[in-house]
């Protein structure tokens, strides 16, 4: 079987990731590069990959198998348009698109073209989240109840000299706090509704430093998500999961998830409970759940060329990041209204905003 081409819009730290997961596998080749930065041009050179400013005039020149666009997430909407517009299955990076109704307009566009249109939420694809969602749906913990989940750490200074990132979008409710929303959407089911404040008096910058959100999902169950970019602390999955070996390990959990029979640590797979009658003067029971870990590009990558091939469905489509990213903005909505933002009304807005906007 020949390899599959895939082209990458976007080379930074990203796209760099997803090629990561291309270059060493037979059954792929990395197209080309179509990214307008100096330093773009001089990795692709330097790697041997065709390269290109332009997303469109590399799609109409390669005319690859997919594409995955990992460009910041302002220009998300235009690289998923073009790769649609020609017929290119399409993963793009998270967050689908840096508003809703521009996320809602891909997948429209996706739908009535029949392109694939997949989305890079690559912890769907980790061992562990896995593990944890099998454990949960099989009752280790019962009816779900309560989940708390924490991400926080610092980003050193520099990493906001990249302007992009201290303009809207560019803050870590959609850079980090997107990702533990959709492990709590994995594990606990749909959110209803999100009560949420930020703050920005660490760094003053046009972008929130600190979120904090009271989440209820549509099970009935209650969460709490707390983020911060601005701390020093060892609370949050890059640290606790060893996903990427970049980031120091610390053999922690920073998701927690509570039910009638027992609870589950994450990434720990820390597995709690009490036995029948047994209550708070009760001693709980422990188990370390055991898992293989995995590389998750690598399986992102895998189901993305089943999915070109027609073999399998995408584990992340263009609608399930869109309900994410839908949760996400909904802790930016209700930080700014003062007040609870219902995730229905919320997606309906945009869908009725999508189509109009593809029309013109």
């Amino acid at each position: 079987m020949a390899p599959l081409e895939i082209a990458l819009v976007g080379a930074g730290n990203i796209g760099r990731r997803h090629l990561q997961a291309i270059l060493p596998n037979p059954a792929y080749r990395a197209a080309a590069i179509a990214d307008p930065t100096p330093a773009a041009e001089a990795f692709a050179r330097e790697q041997g990959i065709p390269y290109f400013a332009a997303a469109e005039r590399m799609l109409d020149e390669v005319r690859p198998d997919g594409a995955i666009v990992a460009s910041p997430n302002q220009h998300h909407l235009a690289g998923g348009l073009a790769c649609i517009e020609r017929g290119v299955p399409v993963l793009v990076e998270k967050p689908l698109a840096d508003s809703l109704a521009d996320a809602f307009l891909l997948t429209e566009a996706a739908a009535q073209a029949g392109v694939p249109l997949l989305v890079g939420h690559h912890r769907r694809h980790n061992p562990i989240l896995r593990k944890a969602a099998e454990l949960i749906a099989g009752g280790a913990v019962g009816r779900v109840t309560a989940v708390a989940c924490l991400w926080l750490s610092r980003k050193p200074d520099d990493y906001y000299e990249i302007a992009w990132r201290r303009e809207p979008g560019g803050g870590p409710v959609l850079i980090n706090a997107i990702h533990d929303i959709d492990a709590m959407r994995t594990l606990c089911g749909e959110i209803a509704s999100v009560q949420a404040a930020t703050a920005d008096g660490a760094r003053n910058l046009a972008v929130e430093d600190t979120a904090a959100a009271v989440l209820r999902f549509a099970s009935g169950a209650l969460g709490t998500l707390t983020l911060s970019d601005a701390v020093s602390a060892p609370w949050n999955w890059e640290w606790n999961s060893r996903e990427n070996p970049f980031y120091p390990h610390e053999p922690l959990s920073s998701l927690f998830v509570t039910g009638t029979r027992g609870a589950l640590t994450v990434p720990g797979l820390e597995h709690w409970w009490h036995e029948p009658g047994q209550g708070w003067g009760d001693p709980l029971k422990r188990q370390r759940v055991p898992v293989a870990l995995g590389d998750s590009y690598v399986e992102q990558m895998r189901n993305f060329a089943a999915v070109i091939r027609g073999e399998e469905a995408p584990v992340v489509s263009g609608l399930e990041g869109a309900r994410t990213l839908a949760a996400t903005l909904a802790i930016k909505e209700s930080a700014a209204r003062g007040a609870a933002v219902a995730l229905e009304e919320l997606i309906a807005d945009a869908r009725r905003a999508a189509p109009k906007a593809l029309a013109s």
